[in-house]
């Protein structure tokens, strides 16, 4: 049902359009009450939102390009993302066994005129693996990491605590974080979806919610960025001018080039990396349905930084506990608020849980509520207000047991979350206060959640304007809603989900000399040291949903304008939505050539420019590459 955490792109070591096309959504296909709706035999006769299989999946192929390398693996298959909004037709892929293999695919396909493309778990918006509307007859190769490049070991464990694991680049996240487990060791924050691969995760900068609590101080190997920001060495296909082939090459985090290569938005192949990670810390997790949106988003009293003092603002809850989430389904007025903290030993009244995903209500649909969305889907989009008052009733009564603003609701709410539903919400036990080994607090989305795309943006700011950004944000948000609603306009039927982190810190990987990396939405302003904080914004809703690329630009319009200034830094979130026209994401002209580039100079000190010649010198025939990077990395 609600999609949270980090971007997080289920798409590979790569990413990004190949083939033909601009990666925009013209033409996308628009979700059918038959597509939405999957009948499940599970408890209580529930219906699962699941989108149906993106055509013959591994199919074999009669015949493959001319020359392929013999014993890999290769077969047609239709790419389709998370969303399902790029989706191409049945196009090559093959399943190297070993990056020995991969490297024969991309020699191959230099010397045949093709592309090959790094192919993950396709948990991605934006075309960074293929264009949407990609065909059959495009010269370009999806080299699949996801089935057999899926190892990892332990490279070294150090006397302070930490250590260092290599993993393969189509190793899932969850299996990661579960290996990482196992031995003790765990990580700050990450994406909440655990079907992402490394790879993928790795090349657009993913991240969970973590900044220090006010008084914390980190354990060895645990930082607040990105992902990336872990890696102490990585390995990666690159061009070898004294062979003329293209080659392996292991990169160590402080050596010239592996900056570039760190959140390279699939401009290159990344087979293997080493991350640094900390001795693991249980959290308890405990969330909130009863704070108005007017009091958890206020202003700072008298514009003045930060927020209360024991106060229930957004900032507040940050400055206790370092690690929140707000979950803000459109059209009403309670967000959801999550809340992690480290927490030893299980608090009194606490729920241990000892396995990810804790939140069955937020992963399968009970019936009523799945046809409710497929109403949607299938043109009742002025249900929109009425779905988000469901979703989060839902929460409340799943969380805290409390039925009775359901009971209070109009005949509307009341006929779909009728007294079955309500008891099926309340079997599992409540969840409103949970506690456990990190990797089963901070993974908590199933692929069985409703399909929403996204957009996203990360705010740089001082950690003292937290509260200032996020009330200039909603402000401006719930304000664009209702003026939509008053034209009889809903663009919006998914939610707001605002997280906060760090800012990119080398020194957390443990090498000496390391640099952030270059592209990463979180490499620190050298001119503004005092930004040290990232606000990430995100806006979710059904594919196809009248007017919402329109609503969406202008909402990206007005970060660029307000938040893009003194007081705060906009770059845009390389895995969700951005560069919108009035009918489709990744398509404005000026914020794909002028102000993405901008954001990524400003502040001076190496960046967008020295990674665009760094990958290029790297892949210089562009056999890594598509047309949509070709353009945006130029």
């Amino acid at each position: 049902m609600w999609r949270t955490g980090g971007p997080e792109m289920r798409d590979t070591g790569a990413g990004a359009g190949g083939g033909s096309g601009t990666g925009a959504r013209g033409g996308r296909e628009l979700w059918s009450r038959r597509r939405l709706l999957a009948t499940s035999a599970g408890a209580g006769g529930a219906v699962w939102l699941l989108r149906g299989l993106a055509g013959p999946d591994g199919a074999r192929a009669s015949a493959g390009p001319p020359d392929f390398p013999a014993g890999v693996e290769l077969y047609q298959r239709v790419y389709e993302n998370w969303a399902g909004e790029i989706r191409t037709d049945a196009l090559w892929t093959c399943a190297p066994r070993t990056p020995q293999e991969v490297l024969d695919v991309v020699n191959w396909a230099h010397g045949a005129g093709w592309r090959a493309r790094a192919q993950g778990m396709r948990h991605g918006w934006a075309p960074l693996t293929v264009a949407a509307g990609t065909p059959a007859d495009a010269q370009v190769v999806l080299v699949d990491t996801t089935t057999y490049l899926t190892g990892m070991s332990v490279a070294e464990r150090s006397a302070d605590g930490s250590a260092a694991i290599r993993v393969q680049a189509g190793a899932s996240l969850e299996s990661l974080l579960a290996f990482a487990g196992a031995g003790g060791y765990g990580v700050t924050a990450a994406p909440a979806p655990g079907d992402l691969s490394v790879g993928g995760a790795l090349a657009i900068g993913a991240h969970g919610t973590a900044v220090p609590a006010l008084g914390e101080t980190p354990e060895p190997g645990q930082g607040y960025g990105s992902l990336s920001n872990l890696v102490t060495e990585l390995t990666a296909v690159v061009w070898d001018d004294a062979s003329g082939r293209y080659v392996l090459r292991t990169l160590g985090r402080a050596e010239p080039d592996c900056d570039a290569l760190l959140t390279h938005l699939g401009r290159a192949f990344v087979t293997e990396a080493v991350l640094r990670v900390g001795p693991d810390a249980n959290l308890r997790c405990v969330s909130y349905v009863d704070i108005p949106a007017s009091e958890l988003f206020a202003a700072p009293d008298g514009d003045s930084p930060g927020g209360t003092a024991g106060g229930r603002r957004f900032a507040d809850f940050v400055d206790d506990s370092g690690r929140a989430e707000a979950i803000w389904f459109a059209f009403t007025d309670v967000p959801w608020l999550k809340v992690w903290s480290r927490s030893p030993e299980r608090p009194v009244g606490s729920r241990e849980v000892d396995q990810p995903y804790n939140y069955p209500f937020s992963d399968n649909l009970p019936e009523p509520v799945a046809r409710l969305a497929g109403d949607l889907v299938s043109g009742a989009w002025a249900s929109a207000p009425l779905f988000g008052q469901v979703q989060y009733l839902m929460a409340k009564v799943a969380l805290t047991g409390d039925i009775t603003d359901v009971l209070l609701s109009g005949t509307a709410v009341r006929d779909i979350l009728t007294a079955d539903v309500l008891t099926h919400l309340l079997a599992g036990g409540l969840r409103s206060d949970l506690w456990g080994a990190s990797r089963n607090l901070l993974e908590y989305v199933r692929p069985t959640t409703l399909r929403e795309t996204a957009n996203g943006y990360a705010v740089l700011t001082r950690r003292a304007d937290l509260q200032w950004v996020v009330s200039t944000f909603t402000d401006a948000y719930r304000g664009l809603l209702d003026q939509y609603a008053a034209r009889g306009e809903y663009p919006v039927n998914g939610q707001v989900e605002i997280r906060v982190t760090g800012v990119e810190d080398p020194a957390v990987c443990g090498v000496p000399g390391a640099r952030p990396p270059l592209l990463s939405a979180l490499r620190p302003r050298v001119d503004r040291p005092d930004f040290d904080t990232a606000v990430w914004f995100d806006i979710l809703s059904l594919p196809g949903t009248p007017a919402l690329d329109r609503f969406y630009r202008d909402i990206e319009q007005f970060l660029f304008t307000t938040l893009d200034g003194d007081r705060s830094a906009v770059r845009v979130e390389w895995s969700k939505g951005w560069a919108y026209t009035d009918a489709a994401a990744w398509s404005d002209p000026d914020v794909l050539g002028r102000l993405i580039p901008a954001a990524l100079r400003a502040g001076g000190g190496p960046g967008w420019d020295e990674a665009v010649t760094t990958l290029d010198r790297l892949d210089p025939h562009r056999v890594l590459s598509t047309p949509f990077l070709d353009g945006l990395l130029s």
